[in-house]
């Protein structure tokens, strides 16, 4: 394990405070329309799947380069931090962190677990070719730095590869074998499985799931025919949810199971399902599908990212499907009024992206979307729009002191978001349904690590919650704090720090 560089705390504040006084004289524009801002340059060989972890700072895989051109997996990994403003296109990176030896997937399932914790679990294309799917796993702490645990794989599942992953309304995450109809429960405490999912009509190949505010589980089928399902936690089972209108998989002219695209739940309710060919489909708050928008000939989402804006549309990264897996890509938003296809302007590397090598992450400074597509160049999408303020979290219990090293309660609505935020499928997962915690102190912004929150999507009026940490050399004073889900900040309340 090497130097856990960026998550010791202390030094954390110290580099922000380093930061912003060498940042003094810089002034930064805004723009009226949306537009692309460069992060600074991915330090490893190439940036791929990006996590928002539990402390703000998010957690970017390192590739050889995009996985077209034949890029695979290190094992290590780097973090990127805000600066002292909570902006990531200013911010500075940490790392790297490995995680245990010979574990090192370019696919895999992934999710924050409300412990705090990030799980990496199963894999496809392990290590340098030639690569065979793994069902090893492991544990990230964001608090240290470091990948704590090797994790071991459900009871007779042969290999996990590629797979679906979902945090229920009732905290625990679900995982799909994606080779089989399986599904199994982690338990975060005893770091073990059980199984779950009776009644599953395919496998779970090629599949994403994405969470309902009903707290069920919706998936689009991909071998068997237009049909989708939903997963009711509650009694652990599936059931038919109806035919999308048009088949939204795609073989790619190959004797595979069918690619599929992102399906992405909206603040109205909705969920707009993108496919593989040229096809949308809705699903509404009703359960029930109707068409969306078309791509242009020739351009889809055989595998790829989309991602929650502030204003509800969606943003998606589509690229050749004559051949798959080809450049250029070209991005569009997809409006929640109207379910229009609205193009935007593309990142400089878009001429040389196909969507599957595109990454997706939703960011608490304002709904902003980080994107890797295993290249150094990181780039992060400022959106034109802005959000409803019924939308944003609510605090409405709050200690007014807090303390050094101290752990609290914030109690409040709608800590989760709307929308898991983030989507790709069953190649990797992004969601963001979860409270981060911001302090505004003697004029700094910092994240403080939250834990032990409530789950869930969309809980409306009722009342969830999560614990945060105060780490040492914050400051004293007069504060403010302010929950973040999915980039929509909360109302600011008062404290003092003691």
């Amino acid at each position: 394990m090497q130097e856990n560089q960026g998550f010791d705390l202390r030094k954390t504040l110290t580099r922000h405070l380093i930061e912003f006084s060498l940042m003094l004289g810089i002034i930064c524009s805004g723009a009226a329309a949306q537009h692309w801002q460069a992060a600074p340059t991915f330090p490893g060989s190439g940036a791929g799947t990006a996590i928002l972890t539990p402390v703000g700072d998010v957690l970017v895989q390192e590739l050889t380069g995009p996985a077209q051109f034949g890029g695979f997996a290190t094992g290590q990994w780097y973090v990127l931090h805000p600066d002292v403003h909570g902006s990531y296109a200013t911010g500075f990176w940490g790392g790297p962190f490995s995680t245990p030896s010979g574990y090192a997937p370019l696919y895999f399932g992934s999710a924050v677990l409300p412990d705090g914790r990030v799980l990496v679990e199963g894999g496809e294309y392990n290590g340098a070719p030639p690569a065979v799917d793994t069902t090893r796993g492991a544990l990230f702490d964001p608090s240290s730095g470091s990948f704590i645990d090797s994790i071991a794989h459900p009871s007779g599942w042969a290999k996990i590869g590629d797979a679906p992953t979902v945090i229920l309304p009732n905290g625990k995450l679900m995982l799909g074998d994606c080779c089989s109809t399986k599904e199994a429960i982690f338990n975060a405490s005893t770091l073990t499985w059980t199984s779950t999912g009776a009644g599953k009509a395919d496998p779970n190949s090629e599949e994403g799931w994405t969470l309902l505010p009903n707290g069920k589980v919706l998936a689009v089928d991909t071998q068997n025919g237009n049909e989708s399902e939903l997963y009711d936690y509650t009694t652990g089972k599936w059931s038919l949810a109806g035919n999308t209108p048009q088949f939204l998989g795609n073989r790619c002219g190959m004797n595979i199971v069918p690619e599929l695209g992102p399906a992405v739940l909206r603040p109205d309710g909705s969920v707009v399902a993108i496919g593989a060919n040229t096809h949308t489909a809705i699903y509404s708050a009703k359960g029930v599908w109707s068409k969306g928008p078309n791509f242009p000939a020739g351009f889809g989402v055989a595998d790829g990212p989309a991602a929650l804006l502030p204003d509800g549309n969606v943003l998606v990264q589509v690229s050749s499907i004559n051949p798959c897996f080809a450049s250029p890509s070209r991005y569009y938003e997809i409006t929640l009024d109207g379910n229009t296809l609205k193009s935007v302007v593309a990142p400089p590397n878009a001429p040389n992206e196909a969507s599957f090598d595109g990454r997706m992450v939703v960011l608490p400074n304002g709904g902003h979307i980080l994107h890797t597509d295993g290249t150094t160049d990181v780039e992060v999408y400022i959106p034109a729009g802005s959000a409803q303020s019924s939308w944003a979290p609510h605090i409405t219990s709050h200690p007014a002191s807090i303390s050094e090293g101290g752990t609290y309660t914030l109690k409040g609505t709608q800590f989760n978001g709307l929308s898991q935020g983030a989507a790709y499928g069953d190649d990797a997962q992004s969601a963001t349904n979860f409270p981060l915690v911001r302090i505004n102190i003697g004029g700094f912004s910092y994240y403080l690590p939250t834990h032990n929150f409530s789950s869930g999507v969309a809980t409306g009026a009722k009342t969830v919650s999560t614990e945060f940490d105060l780490p040492f050399f914050i400051g004293t004073g007069a504060a403010t704090l302010q929950v973040v889900a999915n980039g929509l900040a909360s109302n600011a309340v008062s404290v003092t720090v003691k």
